[in-house]
């Protein structure tokens, strides 16, 4: 396909790599290749960051936050660059979509969606900094005091390949609305859209060295950076495994760390419309080709509605447009890489020799180049692989139930707590089992309904330290004092 010429620009930039203190930085080293999913084909490379730029970037960081032009801005003031930002993301939105569906193959009404909502996000912490005070009165009879909120310092933020610029967005709008100095580490196989919006970060007034961007490998990169001793936070998102060894390795300067990690999400479906509520469970489990980490993977169906339910569910899924994202009518794209797809084929071909079934399997995407897959639907043993295990690709396991009790007991049987559904026509009965569901997330009659202001949390293998999007992130990237005065 044809690219447009401003990501035809953008993509051939000999320097294209780390950006720190406003520009991108020329170093050495090997590049690493953009590889577009849907045709296998590389487009574009960067020079990763070593540890050595690592801690450039780290040190860029901590004087721009020593230097305190940001840090001491007011919040309206931060506000206007954040909302600038916005705007820019907003301008330049079909050449980021162009560059987020070359480096992950979604469909472009996703990416669209996606650089929507980054806009979103940062608007909401533009808004809620405004509004948040920083001193506090404290009542007491013995002293005058208060506490002050003030700048954390320099905030670590490692982020996946499957939601670039949304999850960038999550990350970067509280602490820079909070006054901090951010150094990001995108996934080596989508790094591309992290590094434009560094660029317009700069053109919407963002002061040098308060946001870099280090692209690489997680086990050389990222652990840099995760390690680095001058952090004052840290986020994470990506899986269980690899926050274990992020968490781990801040700890030992104890630095505080958010994790927002895999997921197993359960859609319960009690007594519903069957065909919406197959729309909107296909729907979510064909976005992104299924790599999203709390959409519902296990469908949870009461057996009167069962068999019914995955006829509609086969019908609907083989009806599916699968193709390359410049083809408007697709509806779901590739997955992000080979490796990924040869997961994906390999736990399915897992779960059927340890005994499930296959309600719908039709194998690979004949006829097309890129990593793509076709929906697969399996039932089984509660116990099988597929149940439990995080499979990252358009694949659901389907359990049926007789009694409430039974399915939270099913909800339950996986380790991991990011987000669950629930479907009834009694949306007050809904509410009440989605209340008894050991979770971070609940949705009642939808799935994957993400917006700033609503946090978005998980429990025990699917993170920790206070979610996001919600009001509390703000404040989880400042540092609290308590001043008295006698």
């Amino acid at each position: 396909m044809q690219q447009a010429a401003a990501v035809r620009e953008f993509l051939s930039e000999g320097s294209l790599g780390p950006w720190i203190d406003g520009r991108f930085v020329v170093h050495g080293g090997d590049w690493i290749e953009c590889v577009d999913p849907g045709t296998g084909e590389p487009f574009a490379r960067f020079r990763p960051a070593d540890g050595k730029v690592v801690n450039q970037g780290v040190e860029t960081a901590a004087k721009a936050f020593r230097k305190r032009p940001w840090a001491r801005a007011s919040p309206a003031e931060r506000a206007r660059v954040l909302r600038r930002l916005a705007e820019l993301a907003g301008t330049h939105r079909k050449t980021l979509a162009e560059i987020e569906c070359l480096d992950t193959g979604r469909t472009l009404a996703q990416a669209l969606a996606d650089i929507a909502h980054f806009a979103q996000t940062l608007a909401y912490y533009a808004d809620l900094a405004e509004r948040s005070p920083q001193r506090i009165p404290i009542e007491s009879e013995a002293a005058k005091a208060y506490t002050f909120d003030a700048p954390a310092g320099v905030c670590g933020v490692i982020i996946p390949w499957n939601f670039p610029i949304v999850l960038l967005g999550w990350n970067i709008a509280p602490a820079l609305a909070a006054g901090n100095a951010v150094v990001v580490k995108p996934a080596e196989e989508a790094s591309l859209s992290s590094l434009y919006i560094a660029r317009l970060a700069a053109e919407a007034g963002l002061p040098a060295g308060v946001l870099n961007i280090v692209p690489g490998e997680g086990e050389t990169t990222g652990a840099a950076l995760a390690a680095h001793p001058c952090l004052a936070r840290m986020s994470f998102t990506g899986s269980t495994e690899v926050g274990r060894s992020v968490a781990a390795a801040c700890g030992r300067n104890l630095v505080p760390t958010k994790l927002e990690l895999g997921g197993k999400g359960a859609a319960v479906v009690l007594d519903i419309d069957g065909p919406a509520t197959v729309k909107a469970l296909v729907r979510a489990l064909t976005m992104n080709a299924g790599q999203v980490c709390c959409t519902a993977t296990r469908w949870i169906i009461h057996r009167s509605l069962f068999d019914a339910f995955v006829e509609q569910a086969r019908e609907r899924l083989r009806a599916v447009r699968i193709g390359y994202w410049s083809d408007l009518k697709t509806r779901m794209g590739p997955l992000i890489s080979q490796r990924q797809r040869d997961r994906v084929l390999s736990l399915i071909s897992q779960s059927l020799d340890d005994g499930a079934t296959a309600l719908l399997w039709d194998g690979l995407l004949e006829g097309q180049p890129g990593f793509f897959v076709r929906p697969a639907l399996l039932t089984g043993p509660a116990e099988n692989i597929a149940a439990n295990e995080e499979i990252f690709g358009p694949v659901a396991y389907l359990l049926p139930f007789d009694s409430e009790d039974e399915a939270v007991d099913l909800v339950h049987r996986s380790d991991y707590g990011l987000a669950n559904s629930v479907w009834s026509s009694d949306a007050d009965k809904a509410t009440a089992l989605g209340e008894r569901l050991e979770c971070g997330t609940v949705w009642i009659n939808t799935q994957n309904f993400l917006m700033p202001g609503i946090p978005y949390l998980g429990i025990r293998n699917s993170g920790n330290g206070g979610g996001s999007l919600g009001a509390n992130v703000l404040s989880e990237y400042m540092r609290r004092t308590s001043i008295t005065r006698l």
